[in-house]
């Protein structure tokens, strides 16, 4: 089968995983908090569960040693997203919309690292790296899909429950076109992306600090990507023009990820556009923090355009520095950016609730992303295979 048709396929199940499965709840948010079932800290919190889930799901993920563990993973993880986000529409109150956004928290992780642990070997097998980074864009445009979703949901005044049946229906008719082309493993994928030896016995502290700006990053760009379409609703009333950001967000996170995938390759390029994309986010988070609809606007540009491709930089640079360690690589890295994450909402709430807004938290977000490009500062030598990383 053409490769191109199984990563158009890895595309496709990030779109929906991402999309559907994970940032479902940002259109959400705004619906919920006026149907009285939760208020704004509750919703950080239930954010929180979602990236809890996806920490323990990417955890998980780097012990899927065999094939038929990988592919195990990546099944379920696909047909929970959709079905978990069905019984979303039975949903009411704080709890139980807890509980479904831990379950696709750890089913969206699960499709994450195999998806990347598939999709960008395959892609550098056939001599078409492009295209393995064009496969970040899925998100962005999961994220466009489920925005014009709610924007027409709310035209017609329906209510929260009639979207998430609409996600889940849009989410299985994904998941059913793309199910007979997905690149699954075999024994011997398993064993060359699992169990290769590691490149280098100094490998671990650039990852390490790899994992570190991945951690900083997610903590960074969570809380406005969480939180966008109720900033947007709350400076807009509620009008029709609030739920214009997060599809403009999810568009400009996609050409952001083909717009970096057609840079000039050159020695030590990776770390230096990762440190732009890092400080256009603070800037963009910051930005946030005006409240006015020119803020909002700057914020949807300049937190969305870097988005995706800050998550394809980090995982080519991650194979840079360890080419022979793809999977464990692919899941150490989420886990770390889960981590980001899970205090991103967590600080949101706690700001919610002792001042009222998310004023301080996005002032910690946009410092944490500055600092995520100052620990990039440092290059480090990236070897050829079999040789030292040496840091300068």
């Amino acid at each position: 089968m053409s490769p191109l048709i199984r990563l158009t396929a890895c595309f496709i199940a990030l779109m929906m995983a991402m999309g559907v499965g994970r940032f479902a709840l940002t259109p959400q948010l705004p619906h919920l908090i006026s149907e009285g079932q939760i208020d704004l800290t509750a919703g950080g919190l239930i954010a929180a569960a979602n990236y809890l889930g996806y920490l323990l799901g990417a955890v998980d993920a780097m012990f899927a040693r065999r094939a038929h563990h990988v592919r195990l993973r990546l099944l379920a993880g696909l047909w929970l997203c959709v079905l978990l986000t069905l019984a979303s529409y039975w949903a009411h109150g704080f709890w139980s919309h807890w509980l479904l956004r831990f379950g696709t928290g750890v089913a969206s992780a699960w499709v994450v690292v195999m998806i990347t642990s598939l999709s960008q070997p395959l892609a550098h097998s056939v001599g078409r790296p492009r295209l393995g980074a064009w496969v970040f864009a899925g998100p962005g445009l999961g994220i466009v899909l489920t925005g014009l979703l709610a924007l027409g949901s709310n035209l017609l005044g329906q209510n929260s429950s009639t979207l998430w049946l609409v996600y889940a229906g849009v989410g299985l008719l994904m998941l059913l076109l793309i199910l007979p082309f997905l690149p699954l493993p075999n024994s011997t994928h398993a064993a060359t992306t699992t169990t290769a030896p590691v490149a280098t016995d100094t490998e671990p502290q650039p990852i390490a600090h790899l994992g570190l700006v991945y951690a900083l990053y997610g903590l960074g760009y969570i809380i406005p990507a969480t939180f966008l379409s109720q900033m947007a609703s709350a400076r807009f009333h509620g009008q029709w023009q609030a739920d214009l950001f997060w599809p403009s967000f999810g568009l400009v996170a996609a050409l952001g990820v083909v717009l970096v995938s057609l840079r000039r390759a050159r020695s030590d390029s990776t770390r230096r556009w990762l440190m732009v994309t890092l400080w256009l986010q603070a800037a963009g988070v910051f930005a946030c923090l005006l409240s006015s609809g020119l803020g909002l606007v700057l914020g949807v540009i300049l937190c969305g355009t870097p988005f995706l491709a800050c998550m394809q930089l980090v995982m080519q640079r991650s194979r840079e520095l360890a080419p022979h360690a793809t999977h464990r690589n692919a899941g150490l890295l989420t886990a770390c950016f889960a981590i980001g994450q899970l205090c991103g909402p967590l600080l949101a709430a706690l700001s919610s609730h002792f001042s009222g807004g998310l004023q301080p938290a996005l002032i910690v977000a946009g410092s944490g992303l500055v600092l995520a490009g100052l620990v990039l500062l440092r290059p480090v030598t990236v070897p050829a295979s079999g040789a030292t990383l040496v840091r300068r």
